[in-house]
């Protein structure tokens, strides 16, 4: 699917910012003498799709914290929803990155699909026939109904990512968060999951925020890229972004862009030998690299 063929399209109402539903303006956010980003700005509308990148220690979960009102900048301006991000919202849907249950944990599927509707919310719950109905409705969104009710545990990688999306829906979210939901994921599962989510933009016009090591899963939905690299940062559409010239900037070293057919491969010959940057575990040694001095200027 190309992206100008996606099914959702934002409008321009709303306001002096459109539809908008994210927004940074300058923010700056560092830890002592560590800055992991300076005066970042972009905003994201209604139905849009953003990926998040960059190497480990660039700050992309960090961003989502920022999103979810538990990180405060050091400086500059941040809305969701058009207001301070708060902690708790149920109008942000949250997935986060693929980790085995125990085994022997008794938590069924329908358990941890059911806290999207009500773990956030103290006092009187609501009425078990809502609940459960509105439970049913997110586990038939993402194909679960056939073991929804076995125990996590017990359950794939797959599988288990297929119900934390449905936790993350459940709620009706304007604003999905997903902190790189594809990790560890077989590629068959990781198409499942990227398409999942987009299905769910193209519904209900939900803006996603995707953070991942590797563009080519989720190219086909992406609008938008926010780069992350040591401080630097690059926005734009994935073309824009991913050139030869732009990233070599953010990276201080050369590297090489491509467009090879519907994947872009993004390299740099470090040592002599070439590195895919959007390996993980060659981003994390790129990394160690950069931090023993080997990083040229920006």
């Amino acid at each position: 699917m190309l992206r100008n063929q996606r099914a959702w399209r934002a409008g321009t109402d709303g306001g002096p910012h459109g539809d908008e539903v994210v927004r940074l303006d300058n923010a700056t956010l560092s830890f002592g003498r560590h800055r992991l980003w300076d005066s970042l700005t972009f905003s994201l509308k209604k139905g849009e799709f953003l990926a998040v990148l960059g190497p480990n220690g660039a700050g992309k979960t960090t961003l989502l914290k920022v999103l979810l009102g538990l990180q405060p900048l050091s400086s500059g301006k941040v809305e969701v929803l058009n207001r301070a991000p708060r902690r708790g919202s149920s109008k942000i849907g949250y997935i986060p990155q693929q980790r085995k249950f125990d085994s022997q944990s008794p938590v069924r599927g329908r358990d941890l699909v059911r806290l999207g509707i009500d773990g956030h919310r103290p006092g009187v719950p609501l009425p078990a026939v809502t609940t459960r109905s509105r439970v049913d409705a997110a586990i038939r969104s993402v194909g679960a109904e056939t073991y929804a009710n076995a125990p996590l545990g017990k359950l794939s990688g797959g599988e288990q990512q297929r119900l934390r999306i449905a936790q993350a829906v459940a709620g009706d979210p304007a604003i999905l968060l997903c902190d790189e939901p594809l990790l560890s994921l077989d590629p068959a599962s990781q198409d499942a999951v990227a398409s999942l989510i987009d299905a769910r933009r193209v519904a209900a016009g939900t803006a996603v925020v995707f953070v991942t090591h590797e563009i080519n899963p989720v190219l086909p939905y992406v609008d938008s890229v926010v780069y992350l690299v040591d401080g630097q940062w690059a926005v734009g559409t994935p073309e824009q972004v991913f050139t030869s010239e732009r990233l070599s900037e953010l990276y201080g070293i050369p590297v090489v862009a491509a467009r090879l057919g519907d994947r872009i491969e993004v390299v740099t010959s470090h040592g002599g030998a070439l590195m895919d940057l959007m390996d993980e575990e060659k981003c994390r040694l790129l990394s160690a690299m950069e931090n023993e001095g080997h990083r040229g200027p920006v």
